[in-house]
């Protein structure tokens, strides 16, 4: 039986929350094109639209290397206090419009240091950015709360000193830590003593794993580093054969292992060959706690919205999966417990009962 379809409309007023979303990879196009142009940086074009579409092409290669590599426009934009503090409050204003009450923006502060700032001003300045942007976002009637979690580079040899600001800011709205990069031939162990170190001062965070690389990098990003979530994890699916899961799947399942999947940004590096057939609907279906993602709004031309509008129409989901993905991210987001519960009790159950 089809299910019945969902209006875009609908949709938008629905609540929803992000878990992996990156700072640099959802900047608006018109703001890349203005700071640009004052740090004297050489865009593909200078048009937002044909910038826009640049980038989801660019983007849409089957690669998550060059995937990476469209990230050097938007970088190149947020080197300054000034990018930094508007892109950061843009990104919160963003959300709110799509219907977005909890995320969790991810960003490496060693990507932005070739301007005048220091590792803690980055973070400082980002925290500026988003405060402002909640404050404008509840004036408006449309309050989002936005934790931040600070990433590593997994290439480079930066990753414990990422740590320790998580640490050093987590009463001052960072929420966790991620490492971010390249998968393939940088394994998340390389960073023990990162993770070591996050786990004694009790700081979570999640690791990209399962989406270039198979399932050792899920294995030993929560069995050798210690992981709570899993970014992405569209690989669990090797681990699965005729519905019967295998040791990792079970334990990754069995024990609520938040599952961050990105169906749109998996399909253009390769992960996935389509909505229709992403993993997450299978995973959803037996049971795994996924949650449902942007990673880069810009680059992947989308939104909560629109990769919720994708899973109705191409992948037959109705609303009560869309309301299970977005109460499994706030079970797993990175906040105290009574703020998730709030969340959950007293915003996105009656949204959801409101909004239909």
């Amino acid at each position: 039986m089809t299910a019945p379809r969902i209006d875009t409309d609908t949709l938008r007023r629905l609540p929803k929350a992000v878990l992996h979303d990156h700072l640099d990879g959802g900047l608006r196009p018109a703001t890349v094109v203005e700071l640009a142009e004052e740090v004297g940086h050489a865009l593909p074009t200078t048009d937002p639209d044909e910038l826009a579409a640049w980038y989801f092409e660019a983007a849409n290669s089957g690669d998550l290397v060059r995937y990476i590599a469209t990230f050097e426009h938007t970088l190149a934009v947020m080197q300054t206090r000034e990018g930094l503090l508007r892109t950061a409050e843009e990104y919160v204003l963003d959300l709110a419009a799509d219907g977005v009450v909890y995320g969790e923006v991810r960003y490496a502060p060693e990507l932005m240091l070739n301007g005048e700032l220091t590792l803690p001003e980055v973070v400082e300045t980002v925290q500026e950015g988003l405060a402002a942007g909640m404050a404008k976002a509840a004036a408006a009637g449309s309050p989002v709360r936005v934790g931040t979690l600070l990433c590593g580079m997994r290439m480079f040899d930066r990753v414990r000193e990422a740590a320790d600001l998580a640490v050093a800011f987590r009463d001052a709205g960072v929420v966790g830590f991620d490492i971010a990069g390249a998968e393939d031939g940088f394994p998340p162990a390389d960073h023990l003593d990162a993770f070591e170190h996050l786990r004694r001062e009790n700081v979570p965070f999640t690791i990209h794993a399962g989406e270039a690389h198979g399932l050792p990098s899920i294995h030993q990003a929560l069995q050798v580093c210690g992981a709570q979530r899993i970014g992405h994890g569209v690989r669990l699916t090797d681990d699965i054969v005729d519905g019967k899961l295998g040791r990792l799947a079970g334990w990754v399942r069995d024990r609520r292992i938040a599952l961050e999947m990105c169906p749109t940004s998996n399909l253009q590096t390769g992960a996935a060959t389509s909505i229709a057939e992403h993993p997450i609907t299978a995973l959803k279906d037996l049971g795994f706690r996924v949650t449902l993602n942007t990673d880069n709004r810009l680059v992947s031309g989308t939104t909560m919205t629109r990769e919720m509008a994708l899973l109705v129409e191409e992948a037959g989901w109705d609303v009560e999966d869309l309301r299970t993905v977005t109460v499994n991210a706030l079970k797993s987001a990175f906040i105290p417990f009574d703020e998730r519960r709030a969340l959950i009790e007293d915003v996105v159950l009656p949204g959801y009962a409101t909004a239909l």
